[in-house]
């Protein structure tokens, strides 16, 4: 299996429970995940952002990928992240870069592409449509901080995406978390949003709840139906890049499953989350599949 992976790296500085700490982010998260899942014949290749200051964070996970496509910077963004325990966090930026510039030629031999829009500046609109008028498998697209406008001090605040219809028209997965999911559109409640979104032809529309678990929305015969997968039990240790392990190992399972269950992709991709968001310490997701394989049996 080859799959391609696009998203910013971000430097984050954490503040929780009155504990500062500076950590890798950003698309980390995700190929820390698949670094993780991935069989012995399994390809990853990466399109992401590095710079001097804060490579030394990232280089374990960043020289596993079969291919990297970096794009050096003088500074990669440094995320100011202040953590709630019940209310959705606040993000402020120091800096923030444009989009990727990349050139992957026979995008056609990779069975998957998953974008993160880590920054919500990580490829542009044009971008995408060329992606998807070269590539006509399965495009993963998590719309994270795409969701949030970016005011005059920095500070990133949710707001309606311009255009996402078109983005929405050139994908197949797409994920969102409860907050993102009022970001897709102009309407006001959630059945609306979602029926809005499915009629653009998505495949699956999937909505991370949290410490709820997680739903797939997708129709069938012109009806809304959906999956409903509760939250394990877990001690909450973390509350940054859940979404992103979450989104990984969906996207893996999905491609990986030749008979696609999604049930059972769902159930993995949930216990995975929980996993992530039970580990103190960033070394811990070396463990995570291991960590899955236990909770799912």
């Amino acid at each position: 299996m080859k799959l391609l992976v696009i998203g910013q790296s971000v430097a984050d500085i954490i503040d929780y429970k009155g504990k500062r700490t500076l950590q890798p982010g950003g698309i980390f998260y995700s190929i820390t995940t698949l670094n993780n899942l991935k069989e012995k014949q399994d390809k990853i290749s990466l399109v992401t952002a590095v710079d001097n200051n804060y490579y030394s964070l990232f280089k374990d996970e960043y020289e596993k990928p079969d291919e990297k496509i970096f794009n050096f910077v003088d500074n990669i963004p440094t995320v100011h992240l202040k953590i709630e325990q019940h209310e959705e966090r606040h993000e402020a930026y120091e800096n923030i870069n444009q989009n990727l510039t990349f050139d992957v030629k026979d995008l056609h031999l990779f069975d998957g592409i998953l974008i993160n829009m880590i920054t919500g500046f990580d490829i542009t609109l044009e971008q995408l449509k060329m992606i998807r008028k070269s590539y006509n498998g399965l495009i993963y697209f998590d719309v994270h901080t795409m969701s949030r406008g970016l005011d005059d001090k920095m500070n990133r605040y949710f707001r309606t995406i311009p255009d996402f219809k078109e983005w929405a028209m050139n994908v197949d997965l797409l994920q969102v978390n409860k907050k993102e999911l009022f970001t897709l559109s102009e309407n006001k409640t959630e059945d609306d949003i979602i029926n809005e979104v499915l009629n653009y032809e998505i495949k699956y529309l999937i909505l991370t709840l949290e410490d709820k678990g997680a739903k797939i929305f997708y129709k069938e015969n012109q009806s809304v139906k959906f999956i409903y997968e509760p939250s394990i039990e877990i001690e909450v240790k973390n509350k940054v890049g859940c979404g992103d392990v979450f989104g990984a190992v969906f996207f893996y399972g999905y491609i990986s499953h030749k008979d696609k269950n999604i049930d059972k992709v769902l159930k993995t991709a949930n216990i995975a989350a929980g996993c992530a968001a039970s580990y103190g310490d960033i070394n811990e997701f070396k463990n995570l599949k291991r960590d899955v394989s236990q909770r799912f049996n």
